[in-house]
């Protein structure tokens, strides 16, 4: 059975359901007021009758007339069981109208059957007056068949009412649920020619309102497709770049093997260039390992109270032998700035900033690192004056082996692999803070690192 089949069942007997337990209440209802308003009647006609009876301590001396009522029976009962008198409507009628009642000689309501006709039976002892003795039984009836009509009559009417209500429900939940399980039929079969045409890039369409539970669902999948295609676009261009650079050193490698061989000798050139390409090989792998600790959560960072100006310098101080005199390295603004993280990794992010901006900016140029207070954040920036990164360049530029060739170049050395932001965006997030990064094509490019600053003894933390 489809879902639309199932919910269109089930609102249809919500309903029938509901009906069903108005239709009793309404019928009970209606039962006991008629039936109050017999007993009402009956008593009413009792006390009437009782009125006119005159008795003594031997039984009943005198006898109303008991034509009162065109459609009440009336029964007046002696001491001795002999029946005294009878209203005109049954005087050929001499048997107890409730043969139980007389027996018992209890005040008292009975529902009893003569011949085809249900009545409505009131029994009242006669009591002499100021004392417990017994002198006569009254008893008066009347018929329940109109009632019985009636509640023939509104069973009719709510069985009637129920069924078609029943049908009406279902036709229009059926309606209803089929134009709300439209959009989801789009989903599956947006789905169906996503796997059939292998087409990460199809968007489900939706004409209705977003904050509804469809537009919702329909949102979140358009959103999970979105994410899927960049991650595998993410993963293509990841096995692609892997593959291209395995493939240059692996080339060296075995051009260098191959012309030893031939050459039948050991070329300590050619050991240089094979010893300088595995490497980069040992640095990629190297890479590509912390990255996928880092994103599986498998690699540990300490807790310990890190002097970020102190780290600063000291990573200046290696990076000025790497420029050579090539480019100026300056320290800009300084504060002492204390945070709580892993003093090994923070460094490696300061490496990769510092050695990125050294790799891109041209001779004679300058790259400006400064550390600051903001708030209750420490800033870390890296600034030079290169070439600048594309706009279209800037929300990839923390992806895996991401590089804007048209600006960024590689160098003739081709030691980057497109990894050091990667890491360096990690690093910085799994410490609670972010990284920005601003350029402007063509006076250059700053990195901005945000970090927590110490608030107390970083292994309470």
């Amino acid at each position: 059975m489809s879902l639309r089949a199932r919910l269109a069942l089930l609102y249809t007997s919500i309903v029938g359901g509901i009906l069903f337990i108005f239709g009793m209440a309404v019928y009970i209802s209606v039962s006991v007021t008629l039936i109050r308003q017999v007993d009402a009647r009956l008593e009413w006609a009792a006390e009437t009758v009782l009125g006119s009876v005159r008795a003594d301590a031997l039984g009943v001396t005198s006898l109303p007339e008991l034509n009162l009522f065109s459609d009440v029976y009336i029964q007046i009962w002696g001491k001795n069981g002999q029946l005294a008198s009878s209203s005109p409507n049954i005087s050929g009628y001499t048997r107890p109208l409730d043969p139980v009642g007389v027996q018992s000689s209890r005040l008292g309501f009975r529902d009893v059957t003569l011949g085809d006709t249900s009545m409505r039976v009131l029994t009242v002892p006669m009591v002499y007056r100021n004392t417990n003795r017994v002198v006569g039984v009254l008893q008066v009836a009347s018929s329940l068949a109109m009632i019985h009509t009636i509640q023939k009559v509104l069973l009719i009417v709510l069985f009637i009412g129920a069924a078609i209500s029943m049908v009406i429900a279902g036709v229009a939940g059926w309606i209803s649920i089929s134009q709300a399980l439209t959009p989801l039929e789009a989903v599956t079969q947006t789905a169906l020619q996503i796997t059939r045409a292998d087409d990460l890039s199809r968007r489900i369409p939706y004409q209705g309102p977003e904050e509804d539970e469809v537009g919702q669902l329909i949102k979140a999948f358009n959103q999970t497709l979105s994410r899927l295609e960049n991650l595998f676009n993410t993963q293509r261009r990841f096995i692609a770049d892997v593959g291209h650079e395995l493939r240059t050193p692996l080339t060296v490698i075995k051009g260098n093997i191959d012309l030893m061989r031939r050459m039948n000798c050991t070329d300590e050139e050619s050991m240089d260039s094979i010893e300088s390409e595995v490497d980069r090989l040992t640095r990629l792998v190297g890479d590509l390992l912390l990255l996928a600790q880092a994103e599986s959560g498998k690699l540990p960072l300490a807790n310990e109270l890190v002097e970020i100006d102190s780290l600063v310098l000291e990573v200046l101080n290696q990076m000025r032998i790497l420029t050579k005199d090539r480019l100026r390295l300056t320290l800009g603004e300084i504060d002492q700035v204390l945070v709580c993280g892993d003093k090994d990794r923070l460094k490696q992010v300061l490496v990769n900033l510092i050695g990125n901006a050294i790799q891109y900016t041209p001779t004679g140029g300058e790259v400006i690192v400064g550390v600051g207070k903001v708030d209750n954040r420490a800033r870390i920036t890296v600034s030079d004056n290169g070439p600048g990164i594309p706009p279209e360049d800037l929300p990839h530029i923390f992806e895996r082996f991401y590089r804007g060739e048209k600006s960024r170049t590689r160098t003739k050395e081709g030691k980057g692999f497109g990894l050091g932001l990667s890491i360096a965006y990690w690093i910085v997030r799994n410490h609670g803070g972010q990284i920005e990064v601003s350029s402007r094509e063509p006076s250059g490019t700053t990195f901005c690192v945000w970090l927590p600053l110490a608030q107390n003894n970083c292994h309470e933390k």
